[in-house]
């Protein structure tokens, strides 16, 4: 392993577009990925996130720019991309007729690894599943099936793993369960690029966030970042900081479809000084 790879970031992602016949999905994309951090790619539903983590794992062709994942080229050089990631599908991939443990016994054995009860045994104490190991995942609740899916993710301890829209459907207590999850894999280095349509979702994990609009990225930054982006709004003389929600939903539009524009009458970086503190009272 080179240098350059080491040191560099775990993903670099430059003018990334991706057509289908008339239809735009990416419109040049750009952004990196730290080594060891979160990073959540937030957009709506269409914007074209998907899209990204399928290029990005070698699943769907770009129609240009270029990609590259742990020091790898997506393009030529697929087969090490695969080797180096994991990805975690919207909806969890695991095998209701089979317990818990033997799921990633499975996993483990399919990927030619040494010891893989061993392995499962790690992982499932690591995800607070050893008591339910043994149960067949036809018993789990939706949280504890999303918490098995993303051990499975981590057999071989791939260094980077994408999370497309991981929570998707989950109620609110086993969304937390999840969230803990992710921020497990980041304590002990792995670096995830995480999808979703969240704002809270992006706001309690991620250590940096794009917005993903209309095919490009509009804002790239640290949440502290983005919400420098509005104005405090004052309200009977107590400041009250912007949220994600407000950076976003002034960023993108505020609720129309198709290029209309919600009752603030504009979106974009250049609505965010039209906007009074009234307004957002």
């Amino acid at each position: 392993m080179t240098a350059d790879r080491i040191q560099g970031p775990a993903i670099r992602v430059q003018g990334l577009e991706k057509s289908y016949k008339q239809l735009r999905v990416l419109r040049g994309v750009d952004f990196d990925v730290a080594r060891g951090g979160i990073f959540a790619l937030l957009g709506s539903n269409g914007a074209g996130k998907t899209t990204v983590v399928r290029i990005l794992s070698t699943l769907l062709k770009a129609d240009a720019g270029k990609a590259r994942v742990n020091g790898f080229d997506v393009a030529t050089q697929a087969a090490d991309v695969r080797e180096s990631i994991s990805l975690t599908g919207q909806f969890a991939a695991v095998d209701e007729i089979l317990s818990g443990r033997e799921n990633l016994v499975l996993l483990a054995r399919l990927r030619h690894l040494k010891d893989p009860g061993r392995i499962a045994d790690d992982l499932l104490e690591r995800f607070s599943l050893t008591d339910a190991g043994a149960r067949k995942v036809s018993t789990y609740s939706g949280g504890m099936r999303r918490r098995l899916d993303i051990a499975m993710s981590l057999v071989g301890d791939p260094p980077v793993v994408f999370l497309d829209e991981p929570t998707t459907g989950l109620d609110p207590q086993a969304r937390i369960e999840a969230w803990r999850a992710v921020k497990e894999l980041a304590a002990r280095g792995t670096t995830v690029l995480l999808t979703t349509q969240y704002l809270d979702e992006a706001e309690q994990l991620a250590d940096r966030i794009a917005i993903l609009h209309e095919g490009r990225i509009i804002v790239n930054g640290t949440l502290a970042e983005l919400k420098r982006l509005l104005p405090p709004a004052k309200v009977e003389y107590v400041e009250k900081q912007p949220t994600l929600e407000d950076v976003f939903l002034t960023l993108v539009g505020g609720g129309g479809k198709n290029g209309e524009h919600g009752e603030h009458g504009g979106s974009g970086p250049d609505a965010i000084s039209a906007r009074t503190s009234e307004e957002r009272r």
